[in-house]
């Protein structure tokens, strides 16, 4: 009997994601409870495993986008795997032999399929490795022409990036964003976490680190300017009673936004051990929906990656974003005395449309006057 497997529901606003990875092969046994493929949605990656033992029949290769609901394999539990020992040179030939799609591209291109190499399964030739048609006018004609672009790598947008990049097009779009800037020194939380950080990782089993300052900083200063923890839904601000703090961390796959739920409850231990065990799921590709949902506010640092400064772009339907850099020894005036101190650029950018600059401002020092006295916002050992 055949038992098809169909893309799963991996979310109320998903209806479509990607093969990601398969973990079997065409015709292989497989067992009840044996990974099968990981699949890749806009917010997530998630392990599909077998719900029946027998052979496995694959109906979409690796990089295909499927709705939700479709058929991507099927098990037949009275099947016997194949033993068939394919030649060496034949079984090449085999995963070269491009799909329909490119042959059809390659035969209205006049080009040879052979001169390109396959990003598909197997090494396939698939359409998006084929260079595109551009128009070239003919001269004496007057009409157009297509030639081929030059020769390049084309491999398809994951899910993750696609969505990435519709996101931040529809905050531009939709929001009128502008950026306000500020500094901090960061010698009191240096010092802090110098003296107390083994102390702390003892204590606690994580590291402290400058994250759950920062965190614990933006929390009380949405006191003072409850609107920079709000969201315009039509014609009305809606104002979260619960701090959802979304914290941007860097991938393989590329960006992701994991959220820290009721981060307002949270101790500086609670928030570090919640970043440790969201950054393992993050490297390892296991985070899930609940993981990267309901933010309400977003921190992205990139003096992680050496930038001085930036304006970082928001996360709709959020209103505002933080941006950390990193941390500069600068010449400042302290008590009429010019000292070396550790400094940072703060930038906060926001939607115009329900924060004013007034409101931008008092948010940022506010935020400064929390890391530079750690212990107004609930430092303690």
């Amino acid at each position: 009997m055949k038992n098809t497997i169909v893309a799963p529901s991996v979310g109320e606003s998903v209806t479509e994601v990607s093969i990601l990875k398969w973990a079997v092969q065409e015709g292989d046994q497989v067992q009840t409870g044996q990974l099968l493929l990981e699949i890749e949605s806009d917010k997530a990656t998630v392990e599909i495993v077998s719900e029946f033992s027998g052979v496995v029949s694959i109906l979409k290769s690796e990089g295909e986008r499927v709705a939700v609901g479709e058929a991507i394999a099927s098990i037949d539990t009275e099947g016997v795997a194949s033993s068939k020992k394919v030649p060496t040179e034949e079984k090449k030939s085999e995963q070269r032999m491009p799909g329909p799609a490119a042959r059809k591209k390659a035969q209205e291109l006049g080009i040879d399929l052979q001169n390109y190499p396959g990003t598909g399964k197997d090494g396939r030739v698939t359409k998006g490795d084929l260079p595109e048609a551009r128009p070239k006018k003919d001269i004496a004609s007057g009409t157009l022409e297509t030639k081929p672009s030059a020769p390049g790598r084309r491999v398809p947008m994951s899910h993750l990036r696609t969505r990435i990049a519709e996101r931040l097009v529809q905050a531009q779009q939709t929001a009128a964003i502008l950026t306000t800037f500020n500094e901090v020194d960061m010698t009191r939380v240096m010092e802090i976490r110098k003296k107390h950080k083994a102390a702390f990782e003892s204590q606690y089993g994580v590291g402290l680190g400058f994250m759950s300052f920062f965190a614990r900083a933006t929390v009380e200063a949405m006191k003072v300017v409850p609107e920079i923890n709000a969201s315009i839904d039509g014609k009305e601000i809606v104002y979260y009673d619960s701090v959802h703090l979304g914290i941007a961390v860097g991938s393989e796959r590329g960006l992701v936004v994991p959220v820290i739920h009721e981060a307002q409850n949270l101790s500086f231990a609670e928030i570090e051990q919640k970043l440790a065990a969201l950054a393992i799921k993050a490297r390892s590709g296991k985070l899930s929906i609940a993981d990267l949902s309901g933010g309400t506010f977003t921190i992205s640092n990139g003096g992680v990656y050496g930038s001085l400064m930036s304006t970082p772009i928001l996360t709709p339907p959020q209103s505002a974003i933080l941006g950390m850099h990193k941390i500069q020894p600068r010449p400042i005036v302290c008590e009429g005395q010019i000292e070396i101190r550790p400094m940072m650029y703060l930038a906060l950018s926001y939607d115009h449309r329900l924060i004013d600059g007034k409101g931008a401002v008092t948010f940022l020092v506010q935020l400064k006057e929390g890391l530079e006295t750690p212990e107004k916002i609930g430092w303690s050992l």
